[in-house]
């Protein structure tokens, strides 16, 4: 994400050269003030994802912003929420985490090149000075995202690596000085042992070693509940240990981590036309990465189909058509499908989806009945063999709660053939409503050995289900038959009344 300067068009009277150079300056050096504004085109109830992010915070120790190219996640969200925990300037909406006093304060990214070229840049401005100035007085220092006059001092790094800043002293508005220390991943795990941290920002995606030091470094604070760990980047490298340690939505939630996916949609300052062309440009194994920030998955991808060609708007289903759910049940999450069958053509729309953890049968079987009582369904097989409250079976309960169910064809290849042969055939389509299952979607895949990952996959069973064995279940809404009259027939007893 992008600001764009503005001089102050409001003014009376033509401005001098000298005084448009000294405005331009005043909004470099205060770059941080254009961001998130209440109103215009990029104000921040636009950037949902961001805040999102941002009011995590608050309540978890580590997160992580797994987004697309273009999207704002090293500027806007990384080097934007560091600048107000080293200045201790928060503006009056943010909702995330406060520190009350200075911080200590580590940035990390690939090599030492891409921290200055990338991190420093963003944070403290592109500098430009020749060998042997005094480097706080360097062209340049305080046009990044930390005002300028908040800049006490910064140290050169040793090594050859020309205006590399290795660390700087922030002032606070406390009165005191946050320390900011610039790292790069080359360096290796032990250069990240040390002391306590308050906060770490690791920008690019960390090998698992540093990743795990650097959340030692958090952890050992004597803050409650801790320092704050934050990752902004693309995951390229797909599957890997660190994106995994994220996926896990109940396991993250106990552990105090949190992450969000960000694509180019939810970037308000991207054209459409800005969007097309980076697509185009784009190899296709890594479109959905740098598009919509989904892990490379290359090979490891279930089903090999692009995610344009299965999805459509929402509309209204022809009440002609037959319309069936698939249901996958356990205690940490029950999920639900429902479709809808053009017959005559044989397409089968995936219209609604129901993914909840925990919660009673009962909870789950009213949610089902919501979208029509009357619908048939299909389940998990092995509901029938498990059990959960006071020994009773899964399927017989659900039963008794009123689902018309019937165990499905567990097959579990047969059914994802089945699955990928509708979607590459145009016969398979979700609405673009379905969100949880797309996110599934994205990332359901083999592990190396060519194993189902079972993992975030409840809504694909539910899916496999329906294809599978559901459609011979399915059924059209039935048509309540009109009562006939009542008539009076003199010919019986009087005041008798026939049907």
């Amino acid at each position: 994400m992008s600001a764009q300067p503005v001089i102050n068009d409001l003014l009376q009277r033509p401005l001098t050269l000298a005084e448009v150079n000294a405005a331009i300056l005043h909004q470099q050096r205060n770059r941080i003030k254009q961001y998130y504004p209440e109103t215009g085109p990029l104000r921040r109830e636009l950037y949902r994802k961001h805040m999102e992010f941002f009011r995590a915070g608050a309540t978890m120790r580590e997160r992580l912003m797994m987004a697309a190219n273009r999207v704002g996640k090293s500027e806007g969200v990384g080097a934007y929420e560091t600048t107000l925990h080293l200045t201790g300037k928060y503006p009056p909406w943010w909702e995330g985490k406060r520190f009350n006093s200075p911080i200590s304060a580590w940035v990390a990214g690939d090599t030492n090149q891409t921290v200055r070229d990338i991190l420093q840049a963003k944070l403290l401005g592109k500098l430009v000075r020749e060998p042997g100035d005094n480097p706080n007085q360097a062209v340049g220092l305080g046009t990044g995202m930390i005002p300028w006059d908040a800049i006490k001092s910064v140290k050169p790094k040793a090594g050859g690596i020309p205006n590399a800043i290795e660390s700087a002293l922030i002032k606070h508005v406390s009165g005191g000085v946050s320390e900011l220390t610039f790292k790069s991943y080359e360096q290796g795990r032990e250069s990240f042992q040390g002391t306590e941290k308050h906060l770490v920002w690791l920008d690019e995606e960390p090998p698992l070693d540093v990743y795990l030091e650097c959340l030692v470094r958090t952890m050992q604070t004597t803050m409650f509940p801790g320092g704050l760990l934050i990752l902004t980047f693309t995951p390229l490298n797909g599957w890997t240990d660190v994106v995994e340690r994220f996926m896990d939505e109940k396991a993250c939630a106990e552990a105090g981590r949190f992450m969000v996916q960000a694509g180019w949609d939810d970037a308000p300052h991207l054209s459409d036309a800005e969007k097309a062309a980076m697509l185009a440009a784009l190899p296709p194994h890594q479109r959905d990465a740098r598009s919509k920030g989904i892990p490379q998955l290359g090979a490891g991808a279930i089903y090999p189909v692009e995610e344009s060609a299965l999805i459509v708007q929402p509309f209204e289903i022809p009440p002609h058509w037959p319309r069936v759910f698939g249901m996958d049940v356990g205690w940490n999450w029950t999920a639900g499908v429902h479709a809808a069958w053009d017959r005559e053509n044989d397409i089968v729309y995936l219209y609604a989806e129901y993914l909840r953890s925990e919660g009673e049968p009962s909870i789950h079987a009213a949610a089902i009945k919501s979208r029509g009582a009357w619908i048939p369904g299909v389940i998990d097989p092995a509901a029938n063999g498990r059990s959960q409250v006071d020994g009773r079976q899964l399927l017989e309960m659900y039963k008794a709660l009123g689902l018309d169910l019937e165990a499905a064809d567990n097959a579990v290849e047969s059914g994802i053939y089945e699955v990928w042969t509708r979607m590459s055939s145009g016969r398979l389509k979700v609405f673009a409503s379905c969100q949880q299952w797309l996110e599934e979607f994205r990332l359901y895949r083999r592990d190396a050995k060519g194993r189902v990952v079972k993992k975030r996959d409840h809504l694909q069973d539910c899916t496999r289900y329906i294809v599978k064995s559901g459609l011979g279940r399915a059924k059209t809404e039935p048509v309540a038959k009109p009562k006939r009259p009542r008539v009076y027939d003199p010919a019986r007893m009087a005041g008798s009344w026939m049907s």
